[in-house]
């Protein structure tokens, strides 16, 4: 592992609401730490959750789950994003979690999510337990009973280790049945007596002794086969336990398939005694014409005699003459047209005739009032011949649906016959008779055959000694029993039946057969006791809950069981069913299944490493799913030799590839020996050959020097070594169609093996192929081998004989061929090779090219890295030791700290405005600053960001999959430009030269490596650098962020975007009288300017110019942005720089640095004085605020920009400048009016309008020609007919106004009580002359009791209604009062949420509950609130800025307000909710309330963690659809739900821990 290892090995996997991940395969390596976090979906939800990992040194219990605790990695221990449960893995197998949550008692039935993780056993040989890693495994399969008798066993097995195996595959050492077959075990408990000696008698602790011998002398480990689905017919037990077969008297439904089987039996018995010569059959079936015969026998003769659908069958005189009775005593029905549907009820026993039929459901039926009958009798006469008639088109029914599957058993017969006798890789059998029948048989039964009539007979008297055989179905449901009730496998003759074997019936639980429960525990048990691990043979079609139940008592034996299997599924998320459920290490997969050598090239790559160049993967990272572990074998013990498949000339060739697989690796014995057949389970019989030193040994032994003994030693050892010192990146390369390159990266030395292999699939070539050189980007160091075979009789490498010509089976021993001779050469220079000529095409490349490389040869070269690019790659690791990444580096030289150090004291220096330019910077901030935009990747596009977040966002995806065919990848190995693109901008400014200047250095060692390890080597750099600012970032914020959890530092991150320097918009120059600290006057170009950030309020459509510094977004957007984040200090300067500009007692709406400001909002104003309350009780001293100096621009609304110092005022008398002009009346039409400054809007529009209503408090304002609140669309379509028309003027008295000027009236009424404020309320002139004055607390108060009765539609009729014709919807809030439109007051907008946080006094708890929840239901969206209620006539749900239709609702994006799903509202909805739950229903409510703010605030975390512009959209079209015509960064957005998270820690602080 070394580099891309970390000191903290940790695996996240993070739960998902009702996801059931038992198809997903999770992996891990014992004593790895795997963490468990809450997903979004679960945010909000008390999420208990359980695993069956017992605690260290507890046993397992698949049952015996325990509840797991949480933890939290910040301050607030109920955030949802901050809770991790951490589990070591101390214990090998495979385990389950599940987890629930809400009132019900938790159980697996309640589990709302589950899933498995799997933990591989720790294999460990020789005498110091030196550990077998998984992917060093090779091993070969021997067939138990071809190694004779025990004491000669060590010398057999020899051949296995001297060839370089390290693991030796035993099938069954168990007694055999008749059959002989490997896999058919007549007595588990007992050894093949084959290995006896005599008289003595060589149990299982024998071999088992023999086993731990090969473990501590030839540090060899071995596995035997468990065969847990069958046992073979002779089984003494199943005499007293029939039971634990599939007999005709516990599965009777059997009945109907085992009359076919004697069918079948008798035709084949008939056929050899020549029964069937005048049909053409004499004896033999081998062409189609036979085949042809037999259907018709069967369709036309034998099945039609046999009548098996009788068995299931009704007797239609009896139960009419039932019916009649019943009839006669129940009386008629009526006639009913909703009449029930007879159904045959099937007999259980299969009797003929002796189905039945639901009588009640017939009586209801037919025995009904029957008007033209006299009689009763004659009545129950015709109700009786209706249901006879009824049953007999059953019987039909029935017989048609039984003969569908007869005919189906047919053709399946004939298919299976087809394959026997007539298919050129069938066994083409032609003989028929009892010993070779027509089929195998489906039943077995210890008894002599009889006649089918005496055989029926014996179906019903001995039907338990009458078992059903085991197979397997092709393309079945592998997790289906294809042998229990319902199932028509064996009627229809779709079983591959075994006919040696019984299937074996476990049923559901021990108590349903307890002997074959326990008799099998025992024998797994001596089987693990003895071995180091099992194969499961048949593993998909053993009962998953059985060989659960037996592998769990496998692993109490031994803990660390090695344990394999083979699975024919043809599906990964059903192996990973078998592999979750049961805990298997590896699955056997087989290189012969490749059609092609491009095919095994894609299998090599598929099981296993990482692509080379792989990215460096941080220490704790997502437990991603993978395949299951394979054990990749070049041939199976199943399957024929490549020598019948292939060529002989592959078996080198494939042998090779399959040894540069980064996974364990396998192969038959015999497979090196040459033997040129199939090694048959059943029918071979020989014995396996035993080890000589000797050079040409004697018959019976083998040498290195036999077969291809001493290639495949020193392809095993290669493999081992590669899999032991980290060479765990892969690189496959198709060079033409038969040669294969496969590269084996060490990504710690850079040092390679590239094996070239020629494959040869085909028999014949096609003549030669264009090869193109083999290009290295370093030098060679040696050719380790290089290997060719040929038939001896081949002299000149020409004829290419596949297959041996004259081999002879040696009748006692498995030999091999000794027709082929093979030329292999070891640790060869490349100027002595025979196969290549090195080529030196550059400083750092060379190119081999091929001077002889024919079919069947391999070579394998050592490939190193130049000296120059070494030393670069060790200075770029040292690099990477001085980042925050925490990498395991092998590393000669040690760290510099003076280069630590340097790096820090930069990072140190940075300021948080700093960190806008270093991370963040869209395209329009850029250009602005003179510097090109965003960084083009060809293929691909613009970075959304500058900074290094631009990079970041898409490493961050590309890294976790090791995309390295990404254009971003691309682009790094193309060329240096990125690099030199990310240090330029940063050396260009003053406040990141620094840093730039020491990436400059620090990346120079890139421009020296390879260009393939580069995305690699750069991310790790730019990724430790990145986490680094952000280190620095959040330390320069307060405890909130700092102490804060994923979420919480996510959004504090993303205020940063907005919170930068733009020269083309700046802030005010603030006074040169402002007490300390204030901001720093620089130059730049013979220029002045204020050190001094000011807000975006979106990217990237207002990041620059006049349209950056909007006065509304930029004080709702100040506390989340600057405040809660503790940046005090420019929050102080932007709100005073705004307070230069006040003019006719407002702030500016677009600020545009004062000089060319637009005073055309009325809200503007009350959010800057609700920040500076905010700044005032969250800054430390923040009261002192308001004595600090404004230096006025306009101290008249007449008068010109002065020079900043000139007028200054304390900022209180501003303060309550704007707010006396309010109440006093602010009435002016707007400078530069017309065309100039908005070529919207019409004359009227420029004539601004605020005041105080007298009678109600409440402020006012506006008209219907502009749009003085945040819904400040103004139409623009001439087409349309909108142009100068505002979508939404709300003129009046709009509802989150009123709610502010309450907020800060009523503050002030506190501050001067307080004694901070010297002014106790406003005053102005009435009409005839006399001053009226309002305390705050007046003003405050009459607000209070005007406001319930105004706005609120109560959902009874309220006497203070003024147009109760226009409530369209009750239970909520008006939108504005007093609109010109008067149905503008009644549309159900957001804006009420504002109006409850900020003045939660106005409001009655009850109606604003009621509200709220009507808000929920209707105006919440995923991510965002819709701005009107759908029900409303005007409601437009996406935006649409381009739309130049003559839809004047939509029309150049005229509905911006009108129902699209602004971000903003739903942080003031969500502090809403939170406040009133509490009135309304205590702390109950309260805590259901934050469980469902979590859960809807889980999208927003999941979009600023996902976006590429880590962040959140300032709004969303209908049902949160992206729209593409919005900012996908805004700055409200973020502040406002940031504002939620302070709120929910303020609560979840007061829970007890």
């Amino acid at each position: 592992m070394d580099l891309y290892s970390a000191t903290s090995l940790k695996r996240v996997i993070t739960l998902a609401d009702g996801e059931n991940l038992s198809s997903q395969l999770y992996r891990l390596e014992k004593g790895q730490i795997l963490q468990f976090r809450l997903g979004p979906s679960l945010f909000g939800k008390n999420i208990k959750l359980f695993c069956n990992l017992p605690v260290k040194d507890a046993e397992f219990l698949r049952d015996g789950y325990r509840l797991l605790q949480w933890m939290s990695d910040c301050t607030n221990t109920s955030d949802d994003t901050a809770l991790f449960i951490d589990l070591e893995t101390n214990l090998s197998g495979s385990f389950h979690f599940y987890f629930t949550y809400g009132s019900e008692k938790p159980s697996l039935e309640t589990a709302k999510g589950s899933g498995y993780f799997l933990v591989d056993p720790v294999l460990k040989v020789g005498p110091n337990d030196e550990v077998l890693p998984l992917n060093c495994i090779q091993c070969q399969t021997v067939l138990s009973k071809c190694l004779g008798p025990l004491p000669s066993w060590k010398g057999k097995l020899r051949v296995a280790m001297e060839s370089g195996y390290n693991v030796i595959h035993f099938t069954p050492v168990q007694r055999l049945g008749g059959s002989r077959s490997a896999y058919s075990i007549r007595n588990q408990l007992q050894t093949n007596p084959s290995f006896n000696v005599g008289d003595k008698k060589h149990t299982v602790e024998d071999v088992g002794k023999l086993i731990d011998e090969m473990k501590l002398e030839w540090n060899v480990l071995s596995i035997c086969d468990i065969v847990l689905n069958h046992t073979a017919n002779e089984a003494d037990w199943l005499l007293d336990h029939p039971e634990a077969g599939y007999n005709l008297d516990n599965a009777p439904y059997l009945r109907p398939a085992y009359l076919l089987d004697r069918v079948l039996h008798h035709l084949a018995v008939d056929i050899g005694a020549g029964k069937y010569k005048d049909k053409g059959l004499e004896g033999e079936a081998c062409t189609e014409e036979h085949l042809s015969v037999v259907r018709s026998i069967l369709l036309d003769d034998l099945l039609p005699a046999v009548r098996i659908e009788e068995l299931s069958m009704v007797n239609p005189e009896e139960l009419t003459r039932q019916f009649c009775e019943l009839a006669r005593n129940r009386g008629a029905f009526p006639y009913s047209s909703q009449l029930d549907h007879l159904a045959i009820i099937q007999n259980p026993d299969f009797k003929r005739f002796s189905s039945t039929v639901d009588i009640e459901a017939a009586l209801r039926i037919h025995n009904i009032q029957r008007p033209n009958c006299q009689t009763e009798e004659e009545r129950i006469a015709e109700s009786g011949q209706w249901l006879k008639e009824n049953l007999i088109s059953l019987n039909e029914a029935k017989k048609s649906e039984i003969w569908s599957h007869l005919h189906a058993a047919v053709s399946n017969v004939l298919a299976g016959m087809r394959y026997q006798r007539l298919q050129h890789d069938g066994p083409l059998i032609k003989e028929v008779s009892a010993t070779h029948p027509l089929v195998p048989q489906y039943f077995y039964q210890a008894f002599p055959e009889a006649s089918l009539e005496e055989e029926e007979e014996m179906m019903k008297e001995k039907g338990e000694h009458i078992l059903a055989h085991n197979g397997w179905v092709i393309g079945d449901d592998p997790l289906r029993n294809f042998a229990k009730p319902g199932t028509l496998v064996y009627l229809r003759r779709e079983l591959i039946a075994w006919g040696d074997s019984v299937k074996l019936r476990y049923g559901e639980k021990a108590e349903d057969s307890p002997f074959l429960w326990e008799h099998m525990r025992k024998y797994v048990e001596e089987v693990a006791k003895n071995f180091h691990g099992i194969r499961l043979d048949n593993c998909h079609s053993t009962p998953i809950h059985v060989a659960e139940y037996l592998i769990d008592c496998a692993r109490r034996v031994r803990p660390d069981l090695f344990v394999i299997a083979e699975l024919f599924t043809n599906s990964d998320a059903i192996d990973n069913v078998f592999v979750n459920r049961l805990g298997i290490t590896s699955l056997i997969r087989e290189a012969m299944a490749a059609h092609d050598s491009h095919e095994q090239g894609r299998l090599i790559y598929r099981f296993g490493g990482d692509p080379v160049g792989a990215f460096f993967q941080p220490p704790i990272r997502p437990l991603v799913p993978s395949i299951a572990h394979a054990i990749f074998m070049d041939v199976t013990h199943d399957n024929p030799s490549p020598a019948e498949k292939r060529t002989m000339y592959d078996m080198i060739a494939s042998s090779a590839l399959v040894a540069m697989a980064f996974c364990a690796t396998g192969s038959n014995r015999g497979y090196d020996e040459l033997v040129p057949h199939h090694i048959h389970v059943v029918n071979e019989e020989r014995t396996y050959a035993s080890w000589s030193e000797e050079v040409a040994p004697a018959p019976g032994l083998v040498s290195l020097d036999c077969g291809i003994i001493r290639v495949k030693k020193a392809l095993n050892d290669l493999h081992f070594y590669l899999g032991r010192n980290g060479y765990n990146q892969v690189f496959v390369d198709q060079m033409n169609p038969d040669v294969v390159a496969v590269t084996r990266h060490n990504p710690n030395t850079h040092k390679s093996v590239i094996l070239v292999s020629h494959t040869v699939f085909n028999h014949l070539s096609n003549g030669p192929k264009f090869l193109r050189p083999l290009k290295l980007q370093g030098h060679v160091d040696e050719v380790l081998f290089e290997c060719r075979i040929k038939h001896k009789k081949d002299e000149d490498n020409s004829r290419h004989v596949g297959k041996p010509l004259e081999f002879v089976k040696d009748p006692t021993i498995i030999n091999g061929t000794d027709e082929y001779e093979v030329n292999f050469r070891k640790n060869v220079q490349v100027f002595e090779s025979e196969i290549f000529n090195r080529v030196v095409t550059g400083d750092d490349t060379e190119e081999l090219d091929w001077k002889d490389f024919p079919p069947g040869s391999i070579v394998a070269v050592t490939v190193s890295l130049h000296p120059g690019s070494l030393a670069a790659i060790s200075q770029a690791r040292q690099i990477i030791q001085t980042l925050p990444t925490k990498y395991v580096i092998k590393q000669e030289s040690t760290v510099s700290s003076k280069k630590s150090e340097e790096f820090y004291d930069i990072v140190s220096k940075l300021s948080l405005a700093d960190m806008n330019i270093a991370l963040f910077r869209c395209k329009e901030e850029e250009t602005d600053s003179g510097r090109p935009g965003t960084y083009d990747i060809p293929g691909f596009g613009p970075l959304v960001y500058c900074g290094l977040q631009g990079l970041l966002s898409l490493l961050s995806e590309i890294r976790p999959k090791n995309d390295l065919g990404h254009p971003l990848c691309g682009n790094l190995r193309d060329g240096n430009w990125m690099l030199g693109y990310v240090t330029d901008r940063l050396k260009a400014n003053e406040g990141t030269f620094a840093l730039g200047d020491w990436l400059s250095r620090n990346l120079q060692p890139l421009y020296n490596i390879p260009r393939y390890l580069i995305p690699a080597y750069f991310d790790a750099i730019i990724t430790g650098v990145y986490l680094a600012l952000l280190k620095q970032t959040w330390n320069l914020m307060n405890r909130f962020v700092k102490e804060g959890s994923t979420f919480v530092k996510a959004l504090a991150l993303a205020s940063i975007q907005f919170c930068g320097m733009v020269r083309t918009a700046p802030l005010p120059f603030l006074s040169p009288n402002l007490k300390d600290p204030k901001p720093e006057i620089k130059a730049v170009g013979g220029q002045k300017y204020q050190d001094c950030i000011t807000i975006s309020a979106g990217l990237p459509h207002f990041s620059t110019g006049y349209v950056r510094n909007w006065g509304r977004d930029t004080f709702i957007s100040l506390r989340g942005l600057l405040l809660l984040n503790g940046r005090f200090n420019e929050a102080r300067y932007i709100i005073l720089g705004f307070a230069a500009c006040l003019r006719h007692g407002l702030i500016p709406n677009l600020l545009d640095g004062g000089l060319k400001a637009r005073y055309n909002c009325r809200d503007a104003v009350w959010w800057w004085l609700k920040c500076i309350k905010e700044y005032i009780e969250e800054a430390p001293e923040g009261k002192d605020i308001l004595d600090d100096l404004v230096s006025r621009l306009y101290p008249t609304d007449d008068a010109s920009p002065l020079p900043q110092g000139v007028r200054d005022q304390p900022l209180k008398e501003v303060m309550q400048e704007a707010v006396q002009r309010h109440f006093q009346g602010i009435s002016f039409r707007e400078r530069g009016a017309g065309y100039a400054i908005d070529s919207h809007m019409t004359n009227e529009g420029f004539n601004v309008r605020v005041g105080v209503d007298w009678q109600t408090g409440f402020v006012y304002g506006g008209n219907l020609h502009n749009c003085g609140t945040w819904m400040d669309k103004m139409g623009s379509s001439e087409k349309a007919g909108t142009r100068g028309k505002p979508a939404s003027p709300r003129d009046g008295s709009a509802i989150e106004l009123v709610g502010l000027s309450r907020c800060i009236v009523g503050w002030l009424a506190s501050c001067f009580d307080s004694g901070i404020y010297p002014y106790e309320g406003v005053s102005r002139a009435d009409s005839e002359g006399n001053m009226v004055t309002w305390t705050y607390r007046d003003w405050a108060n009459k607000i209070d009791s005007n406001f319930e009765k105004l706005f609120f539609i109560d959902i009874e009729p309220n006497p203070y209604e003024r147009r109760p014709d226009l409530i369209h919807r009750r239970g909520m809030y008006k939108d504005t009062l007093g609109s010109e439109h008067p149905w503008a007051d009644y549309q159900f907008r957001p804006n009420i949420a504002v109006a409850m946080v900020v003045a939660p006094e106005m409001f009655n708890p009850h109606n604003a509950w009621v509200c709220l929840g009507n808000m929920e239901q209707i105006l919440l969206g995923q991510l965002g609130m819709k701005t009107l209620d759908p029900s409303d006539w005007a409601y437009r749900g996406d935006y649409d800025n381009a739309n130049d239709s003559a839809d004047p609702t939509v029309a150049h994006g005229f509905n911006y307000h009108m129902g699209p799903e602004w971000l903003w509202p739903i942080g003031f909805f969500l502090r809403a909710k939170l406040h009133f739950a509490e009135l309304i229903g205590g702390e109950e409510e309260l805590q259901r309330s934050i469980g469902r703010v979590k859960e809807i605030l889980s999208k927003h975390f999941v979009t600023v963690q996902t976006s590429y512009w880590r962040s959140l959209p300032e709004l969303t079209n209908r049902d949160g659809r992206p729209c593409h015509h919005s900012c996908p960064a805004q700055a409200w957005s973020i502040s406002c739900v940031l504002e939620v998270l302070q709120k929910l820690e303020e609560l979840e602080a007061r829970q007890p821990v």
